[in-house]
């Protein structure tokens, strides 16, 4: 066999080599066998594939100048079940981690949606200030389907604010709140233990933002090589909550009424010289977090009341499907009946 290899598959790997030993020259063996084999004479090594060569990032210098954003899905309350409101106890853990110092913040939601990621930013925002870049994955609530198309609703929500949105090509490329993930996913959870078996959204934040959390920080966090902030405060002018919010435009009716997600919306008379009914005009929808609406046309502000849908129509009763069951018999005038082209064909047959 090894004759056969030198002579005529030199360089093959023992898989394919044995296919083509027992093809062609009617000689099996294992692979691992010719392997050995092989090795054992020189005629073969074991490539192992090299890993993707990856550069260091440092630190950025200063808090506030990067932040990475994720949401870890996790068996967080081990089994107590709880979750939102019952039910599973997997839930998912957004976690914000600054770039320069490693400082944490956390709170638990349902799932990592849109709205998780509004409110886990608004509140980050609120509490330590706007970043000047936040560093997420791909997830569809972030990434775009077309790359030259418009952004996501979170995309838009950055650019008003002027933060900068980093996508992350790899798991790697923000490992530092990936591994902040394993090692909550750790404390975290054996502190819920001792805490008495907490078994709830509800009660896991609470022992997030009053005790867990700036304990975690104490130990963890590092000195960033400056001291600046570039934290950006959240002004009132800001509107943060109409910011942070899901926007689409939709169009007037010849009512001057707009629908949003099965409701109703009336414009007032007072906006009739906007001409806003007429084709092509649309106007801009915002709900907000509490479920409040903001309607806008060209920057001004709309009023409006919400109003009742019109009643269903009715179905009408259907109809019983008709059916002829009298058989049709052809008069004697007719021309099956007295064509001469067709032997055997008589009047009444």
């Amino acid at each position: 066999m090894l004759k056969l290899y030198r002579a005529k598959y030199p360089g093959f790997g023992p898989t394919l080599a044995c296919e083509y030993l027992a093809a062609d020259d009617r000689v099996s063996v294992s692979a691992d066998t010719l392997g050995r084999w092989l090795r054992a004479e020189g005629l073969f090594a074991r490539r192992r594939k090299r890993s993707t060569h990856r550069r260091r990032r440092p630190r950025r210098s200063c808090r506030g100048a990067l932040v990475q954003m994720d949401g870890s899905w996790h068996d967080w309350f081990e089994g107590r079940g709880g979750g939102g409101g019952g039910g599973a106890a997997w839930c998912c853990l957004m976690v914000m981690v600054d770039d320069a110092t490693g400082r944490a913040w956390a709170r638990f939601y349902d799932r990592e949606t849109l709205a998780a990621a509004f409110d886990a930013f608004g509140r980050y925002a609120r509490s330590r200030g706007l970043p000047l870049a936040l560093y997420v994955d791909k997830a569809g609530i972030y990434r775009p389907d077309d790359p030259d198309g418009p952004p996501t609703q979170f995309g838009r929500a950055m650019a008003e604010l002027g933060v900068e949105l980093i996508l992350a090509n790899s798991p790697q490329a923000k490992g530092r709140v990936e591994r902040m993930n394993g090692t909550l996913q750790d404390r975290l959870c054996k502190a819920m233990r001792l805490a008495g078996g907490v078994s709830s959204i509800a009660a896991a934040n609470a022992l997030l933002d009053g005790s867990f959390l700036a304990a975690f920080n104490r130990k963890f966090a590092i000195a960033p090589a400056d001291q600046a902030d570039a934290h950006r405060r959240v002004t009132r002018a800001m509107r943060l909550a109409d910011v942070l919010c899901e926007r689409a435009e939709r169009a007037v009716v010849r009512d001057w009424c707009v629908q949003w997600r099965g409701r109703v919306l009336q414009l007032d008379a007072r906006h009739a010289g906007l001409d806003l009914a007429r084709p092509g005009r649309r106007v801009e929808v915002g709900e907000r977090a509490d479920g409040s609406l903001r309607l806008r046309y060209d920057g001004a502000e709309l009023t409006w009341a919400e109003v009742a849908r019109r009643p269903a129509m009715a179905r009408a009763k259907a109809k019983r499907p008709v059916t002829n069951n009298k058989r049709h018999k052809p008069p004697a005038d007719h021309p099956f009946n007295r064509n001469p082209a067709c032997p055997g064909s008589r009047p009444g047959r």
